[in-house]
């Protein structure tokens, strides 16, 4: 009977094992497959054996992909989720490194509104003369002489940068001073805020990122801070003071601005140059130092916000969006005006021969030109005691007009370069 089919049961029953049963001596032609107690496949030996191992073999090979297909697929999803944090918080980390001179001055002014008891103490303590020693030496810690050097082959442009920062812009004090806001403070602050030279250190990174002259980026920041501390206070006099019936002590103004800001500079700078150690080591950290600079730059606004907390609740919204406004365009203004200040000497000192025309000049020029710096105003107004008003209502909107101007100046950079972008593939097309 061998390789015949004997049923049993007419019903038979599938199981999901199979297994083998050793026939007895006589039937050594054929082997029992038992499938289960009602169902039996009796089939030669070699074929048998065969069958079942192809079939076993499939249902093994088949069960195991499954089984790794299932497993690969989490192993898959959990790769792809983990990837997909891992950037997320790249991308968060990247943010708050690009942007975090904006970031730690909201903080600041938050911070005091939120919880003004620590900050009310350090103000008592003059935390904040400390913060602005700190920024001004970091400022000469990072200043390397060869990019100084570099610059003197623009210095027709550089000499227009600081017409423009130093005598130009003031004049504008005197439009900003005709508007009328409740607290007059905000317009007298950015009308002061007008009268400042550029900026310490996003003016420069801005113009490297855009690829512009750095280094004469880096030279007109240095010399309009330390020209400055000539003719702020005049300024400040000539154009604001006289608007508003108070008479400012240049003189003593003069004196503080030099040991607050020139001393600490100047201390910065031979520590560089004298000491291998100390520039090989700033050298290293000039990112991490350039975070501690807007660190103690926000201690500011933190202080002055917090002390005058109570003054800051009362002023209206809508008063404070309408001066964040007065800045932004104030911003928008000196640039258009420098833009169209470097055009026109471009073509009037020789066309594209010009040192005008160099578009690294030109970048350089209108991004620093049209910026103005945070800590030397508020070095100026703490000076003042109040002749102008409530120092907090003075610095306030001009925290706001910096990281405008920065977030302004930012997609401007952006700008140029997708239009290098642009420019460099129709080159190659």
């Amino acid at each position: 009977m061998a390789g015949t089919l004997h049923t049993l049961n007419p019903k038979p029953l599938i199981s999901h094992r199979i297994l083998f049963k050793t026939p007895p001596p006589s039937s050594s032609s054929s082997n029992l497959i038992k499938s289960s107690p009602n169902f039996f496949i009796s089939c030669p030996n070699s074929h048998s054996l065969r069958l079942y191992r192809s079939i076993s073999s499939h249902t093994v090979v088949k069960s195991n992909l499954s089984s790794n297909q299932v497993t690969d697929n989490g192993d898959q999803h959990d790769k792809i989720s983990l990837k997909k944090t891992v950037s997320w918080e790249k991308s968060l980390f990247d943010f708050a490194g690009t942007n975090f001179l904006p970031l730690a001055l909201v903080s600041g002014v938050v911070l005091g509104l939120v919880n003004p008891t620590l900050g009310c103490l350090a103000h008592q303590y003059s935390v904040s003369k400390f913060s602005t020693f700190g920024i001004f030496l970091i400022s000469g810690l990072l200043l390397r002489s060869e990019e100084i050097g570099a610059a003197t082959e623009a210095w027709t442009a550089g000499l227009f940068g600081l017409v423009s920062i130093l005598l130009l812009a003031p004049f504008f004090s005197k439009v900003i001073l005709q508007l009328q806001l409740v607290p007059q403070e905000f317009v007298t602050g950015l009308a002061v805020f007008s009268c400042m030279p550029t900026t310490l250190s996003s003016g420069v990174a801005l113009t490297q990122l855009a690829g512009g002259n750095t280094a004469l980026a880096l030279a007109i920041t240095v010399i309009s801070n330390l020209i400055g501390i000539l003719t702020v206070p005049l300024s400040i006099s000539k154009f604001i003071a006289e608007g508003v019936g108070v008479s400012v002590p240049t003189k003593q103004l003069f004196k503080s601005l030099v040991v607050t800001l020139v001393v600490p500079l100047v201390w910065g700078k031979v520590s560089r140059d004298c000491f291998k150690g100390v520039s090989e080591f700033v050298d290293q950290n000039r990112k991490k130092l350039s975070m501690l600079s807007a660190i103690l730059l926000s201690l500011v606004p933190w202080m002055q916000v917090s002390r005058s907390r109570s003054l800051l609740l009362m002023v209206k919204p809508t008063m404070f969006l309408v001066a964040i406004g007065i800045g932004m365009v104030s911003h928008l203004i000196l640039l258009a005006f420098n833009t169209v200040a470097v055009q026109s000497l471009s073509v009037a000192t020789g066309g594209k021969d010009s040192v005008f025309s160099e578009k690294g000049n030109a970048r350089a020029l209108i991004i620093v030109a049209s910026q103005k710096t945070l800590p030397v105003m508020v070095a100026v107004v703490e000076q003042l005691h109040g002749a102008l008003g409530e120092s907090a209502l003075l610095v306030l909107p001009c925290v706001a007009a910096h990281i405008n101007q920065i977030i302004i100046d930012s997609f401007l950079v952006n700008y140029w370069l997708q239009k290098d972008r642009v420019s460099s593939s129709v080159k190659e097309a």
